[in-house]
């Protein structure tokens, strides 16, 4: 197959290229190189084709695509952000970049298969259970609750306690910051492509994805990369809150092989899988793995942002059962955090 990679690049994509590679595949990188000093970072395979372009340009876009067989659909703004005032870069690059590459296939008649990069950040908090009301939905956090440090959320009915679960597809969206809304506009308009071409769309909802190559020195990352950063430079990490908020990593090339496998399994899936290790970690632990063997100690400062939910953690059963997809390579956190 040649298959199209926009982001093949960076993170994530460069692993997804490397897998495609080895596994025989003819790979087209579409990638800006705007993160990596406009030029092909070191780890990108010198097999792939590149095309250096804006995933917002339509002529880039069209010269990538020719004679693909597939897509893999990596590039976006990622991580938090600095502040609402990113709203129309995370747009732009996000929901913008998307849409001219429909748009692009759409007009060139493409006829295979679309593989979204998408994330857990679609769920806004994850599940949650209380003991009175069963499952329930906690409204949002203020500011006020977390200068109070009432971190954990409460059952809308009653006020009580709630416990969080593992969440699953069917898990009803609720994105809670800027870059969850356009990773979940994303998911709608691959959708959309889809439903009105016949063609199967899966969107791949990355959990805390961590592992060799991850970005550096930049606010637009996931925590793993915010602590490791802070650790390079012999800074301790700082963790919001109490540390206790719950998470799923997933190591990298965990994600590059969930992307493979939905590219070429005979029988495609079609809708959201969420790609994650199933094995439940608190962001003060990610801290103590990032500071392993340095000699440095996390630093809890408490406070928190808005725009962070307090747990979501996955179930990965419906990827294990509709793609055969299992986490394997980075249940060790200290080992994975290790690789460069």
């Amino acid at each position: 197959m040649r298959i199209l990679v926009t982001g093949g690049a960076g993170f994530v994509g460069s692993h997804v290229v490397d897998r495609l590679l080895a596994g025989g595949h003819e790979v087209v990188v579409l990638d800006s190189l705007v993160a990596h000093g406009g030029c092909p970072p070191p780890w990108l395979h010198p097999d792939a084709e590149v095309v250096r372009a804006d995933v917002r340009d339509p002529a880039g876009w069209r010269h990538a695509a020719r004679g693909i067989d597939a897509v893999c659909h990596q590039a976006a703004r990622v991580g938090l952000g600095v502040d609402f005032g990113d709203v129309r870069r995370y747009v732009d690059d996000n929901d913008c970049g998307t849409a001219t590459g429909l748009w692009v296939l759409h007009d060139t008649g493409f006829r295979g298969r679309l593989v979204l990069a998408s994330s857990m950040v679609v769920y806004g908090e994850g599940r949650y259970r209380c003991p009175r009301h069963g499952d329930v939905r906690p409204n949002a956090r203020t500011a006020e609750d977390l200068a109070a440090r009432r971190f954990e959320p409460g059952c809308p009915a009653c006020g009580e306690r709630v416990a969080w679960a593992p969440v699953d597809e069917d898990a009803p969206t609720d994105p809670r910051n800027v870059y969850a809304a356009t990773k979940l506009h994303q998911e709608h308009l691959c959708a959309a492509f889809g439903r009105e071409h016949g063609l199967a769309v899966t969107a791949l909802r990355y959990h805390n994805v961590y592992g060799p190559r991850m970005p550096r020195n930049t606010p637009y990352a996931g925590v793993a990369s915010i602590f490791r950063s802070a650790v390079d430079r012999g800074e301790r990490p700082r963790v919001f809150e109490d540390g206790a908020q719950t998470r799923d990593f997933v190591h990298v090339a965990d994600v590059a092989r969930a992307n493979v496998a939905a590219l070429t399994a005979e029988d495609p899936v079609v809708g959201p899988l969420n790609v994650a290790s199933g094995v439940p970690r608190t962001v003060l632990d990610l801290a103590r793995a990032c500071c392993s063997g340095t000699g440095l100690e996390p630093v809890v400062v408490g406070g928190g942002r808005l725009g962070d939910v307090r747990h979501v953690v996955a179930s990965p059963a419906r990827a294990a059962e509709r793609l055969g997809f299992r986490a394997v390579a980075g249940l060790d956190l200290d080992e994975g955090l290790r690789q460069r």
